[in-house]
């Protein structure tokens, strides 16, 4: 029976005397039980649990969140894992490091049995709109553990004083449940103590927020953070994560593959086409995850206001442009589209222009050549 996790959960809140954590724990040991077949057993400990309490237990005790007391609002948002189930592309050695991840977390009793009880605490780093929000929607789902999200940068309160209350606080919520802890935009507050232009009482949240982190991986939490500005963290934060993954841009090979993800609802031209998909890989290097799902929306966007059916290799050629460009240069769009593939017929019927026009900038730009 591998559930140390849960039972060493259960005792820890009779001791606390905290109900909602036994309760809550409870619960999952007696839905991991049903599953090994224990049913007999995991129903005798459901009936203690309704004799006990008046609503069902585990999930619904995510329903009461912390809120700020100046505004108010929820400082966490709970995911569950079946609602966390996304897709997710990756280069094949962030793949494996993330694989290994979450297969340490499934075997946390057998680490336990060997008398290894290790914090599975997980920072993740790189350029924004790469994943890392995703990434954590993913390891919820394949745990199957909810997903509690702390936004840092939403908490930074005008009194620095509150901030510390608010960090205390949403630790102890994610204690007492059987969750993941995600701490979004961590370099909000986890920024390095040694910055010059940091106020005293910044660095004291800092202090908070490591002294919670160090009580929160002494029990069998997990702790989750993301942030897009690595150097800003204090050198201490480093050192509580037992595992640090780099989550960088795509490369070729996933760019394709993302084109397809983001298109696969979609009637498209293009996607059975190996030519025009490495044409648009090559034009889409060193976009994030999010850019290309953009590029793909708006091109699927303006396909519907166009009434077209279908997606067209042109249309995304011309979003891509525009993506990458602030302001539409007719001109240089069209040299743009047709380099990339674009009969000028299709450039023209594309941006509603005459093919009297597009052959005139096609001439002027070979007069300037």
């Amino acid at each position: 029976m591998n559930m140390r996790t849960e039972i060493i959960k259960i005792i820890e809140g009779g001791l606390e005397k905290n109900k909602d954590k036994v309760l809550s724990y409870a619960q999952l040991l007696a839905e991991k039980l049903r599953e090994e077949g224990e049913t007999k057993f995991a129903d005798r400990i459901s009936n203690v649990l309704s004799k006990n309490t008046a609503h069902p237990v585990y999930l619904d005790e995510f329903q009461t969140t912390p809120t700020d007391s100046e505004s108010r609002l929820d400082m966490v948002e709970v995911t569950m894992p079946e609602a966390a189930a996304e897709e997710i592309i990756l280069p094949e050695l962030l793949k494996m490091k993330v694989e290994t991840y979450i297969h340490s977390l499934k075997h946390r009793n057998k680490f336990m049995e060997m008398g290894v009880d290790l914090p599975e605490s997980l920072l993740l780093y790189g350029p924004p709109g790469c994943g890392k929000t995703s990434l954590a929607r993913y390891i919820s789902f394949r745990t199957g553990l909810p997903l509690v999200t702390a936004k840092l940068d939403g908490l930074v309160s005008s009194l620095l004083g509150s901030t510390s209350k608010n960090i205390r606080r949403i630790f102890e919520y994610a204690k007492t449940k059987p969750c993941i802890l995600f701490l979004d935009e961590f370099d909000a507050i986890a920024k390095s103590r040694n910055d010059e232009h940091e106020v005293g009482e910044l660095k004291r949240v800092v202090n908070s927020l490591l002294q919670n982190i160090d009580d929160f991986n002494n029990g069998s939490n997990v702790l989750l953070a993301a942030t897009n500005h690595e150097k800003l963290l204090d050198p201490a934060v480093w050192r509580r994560f037992t595992t640090t993954i780099e989550v960088t841009r795509p490369r070729q090979p996933e760019l394709i593959e993302l084109i397809r993800l983001f298109t696969k609802n979609m009637n498209c031209d293009f996607c059975d086409e190996p030519k025009k998909m490495n044409t648009l890989s090559n034009l889409l290097e060193g976009f994030s995850p999010s850019d290309i799902k953009a590029i793909c929306f708006n091109t699927l966007r303006k396909s519907i206001i166009d009434g077209v059916e279908s997606v067209k290799y042109p249309l995304i050629i011309q979003q891509i442009f525009l993506y990458k460009h602030s302001a539409e240069n007719d001109q240089t769009l069209v040299h743009f589209m047709n380099e990339n593939g674009v009969s000028l017929l299709d450039v023209a019927s594309t941006l509603n222009i005459s093919m009297r026009q597009v052959r005139k900038i096609m001439s002027s730009h070979s007069e300037e050549d």
